[in-house]
């Protein structure tokens, strides 16, 4: 009974965040018939909010983010196992779109494959910004699964951020805007090796909230420059990485313990105040309602409205496809998704040395979320004219996905229990022998 009281605080977050989540989702669908003509503006303000939040919460992850300088192999394995959680759901879903959901007299096209995999990539990215917020609200700031998804995330995103250099290059050919993407990304990490926690900046939320404002300003800024010199390559850099190295190069308050209350339940990451941590709560289920509300319309073909938008003006091979029946569609999403999912177990076959079996699990089943980086794909994907039922089971996927992932989230809660449980019993037989 105590257990269950004490379990009651997390639950509740997670199910808050989950129904934020679900409430945006469902304005999502809304917003363009009760605003018309003006949706479109409407939701670049909501993107452009949603991109300040998830720079917010990614400075605090840099901030309290630590590298350890003597075990630097131990972070190329780390590498590893996120490119491998981020390459099998990209080959697993590509290879669906293609043989599952396109006529056999496509198979042998490039252009299939080159559009295929540029949307199949939607399946490779976890959605940060949830996880972390939903892990903390969880009551799991200090767990092994946590300070390992930390790293295991940054490297996934950076490495879907990296290879849509190529991709794009796939669709529209060499431009020297993609590689000043790549070279900036490369920049960024080797400032934050260098200058780790050494940059004595304000810390307190109001200067965060402008420092993640500013970030998103010159984010939209590169990409809208680079729009009025080659529309079919802009410079896209995403907040995250400039956001997280931010927080990285902060210097903590001498003598501070980064991460005094990890173990406190819904701690937030972050300076450990009372009144950082409101702010950071505050924002974090903001970001949830606000991911909701950025996510295009899922019911209806919306790859043909956005036709129009289409930086390619050439038709492609899944947009000219033909729409699918409800059932066939649901069959489509379902399967999509548990491919997608089942790619994202390879940490649970790793760190054997490391941790029980359950815990390696609930890592795996961590990093299942998707959001906002995968949403960031499939319209770029709808800028290069790439649609039809392929698009709207992507997008379908990921918004199941992104509902699911306060389940997923006490499915890791409960597995973490019980490998503590089992570490306490273990314990208790080697003592009695």
């Amino acid at each position: 009974m105590l257990q269950q009281e004490n379990e009651g605080g997390p639950v509740r977050n997670v199910a808050l965040f989950s129904a934020l989540l679900l409430l945006g989702l469902l304005g999502a669908q809304w917003l363009p018939l009760l605003l018309g003509t003006s949706y479109a503006l409407a939701r670049h303000g909501v993107v452009a909010l949603t991109m300040i939040s998830l720079a917010f919460i990614m400075i605090h992850v840099g901030y309290e983010f630590e590298l350890d300088r003597s075990n630097l192999r131990r972070y190329g394995w780390d590498y590893v196992v996120a490119f491998g959680g981020a390459f099998l759901p990209w080959l697993f879903v590509t290879l669906y779109f293609v043989y599952a959901m396109l006529p056999p007299e496509a198979w042998a096209s490039w252009a299939t494959w080159k559009e295929s995999l540029l949307v199949g990539r939607f399946a490779s990215p976890t959605a940060t910004g949830v996880l972390f917020s939903m892990l903390a609200a969880a009551g799991l700031s200090a767990t092994w699964v946590y300070r390992k998804a930390r790293v295991l995330v940054i490297f996934d995103d950076l490495d879907t951020v990296l290879l849509l250099v190529p991709l794009q290059t796939l669709i529209v050919g060499w431009a020297w805007q993609l590689g000043i993407a790549a070279v900036l990304m490369i920049g960024l990490l080797a400032t934050a090796y260098v200058w780790m926690h050494r940059v004595s900046v304000p810390i307190y939320w109001p200067w965060i909230a402008t420092y993640a404002a500013v970030i998103t300003g010159v984010c939209e800024l590169i990409e809208f420059g680079s729009r009025t010199i080659d529309q079919n390559a802009p410079i896209h850099v995403d907040v995250l990485l400039p956001a997280f190295v931010l927080g990285c190069l902060m210097k903590r308050p001498q003598g501070s313990d980064p991460h005094p209350d990890d173990a406190r339940e819904g701690h937030q990451e972050g300076p450990e105040s009372a009144g950082e941590q409101r702010a950071s709560t505050i924002v974090a289920a903001t970001f949830m309602l606000l991911v909701g509300l950025s996510m295009p319309p899922i019911f209806g073909d919306f790859s043909t409205d956005r036709a129009a938008e289409s930086a390619v003006a050439r038709p492609t091979v899944t947009f000219s496809q033909p729409a699918l029946e409800w059932g066939a569609l649901v069959v489509h999403v379902l399967l999509v998704t548990a491919l997608a999912n089942l790619g994202k177990m390879v940490p649970a076959l790793c760190y054997r040395r490391e941790t029980h079996w359950r815990e390696r699990l609930a890592l795996a089943i961590a990093m299942w979320p998707r959001g906002e980086v995968g949403a960031g794909i499939l319209v770029i994907s709808l800028s290069y004219g790439i649609g039809g039922p392929v698009l709207t089971v992507a997008m379908l996927s990921l918004a199941l996905n992104l509902l699911l992932t306060g389940l997923f989230i006490l499915v890791v809660k409960r597995l973490v229990q019980a490998s503590a449980v089992d570490d306490k019993v273990e314990g208790k037989y080697a003592t009695a022998r």
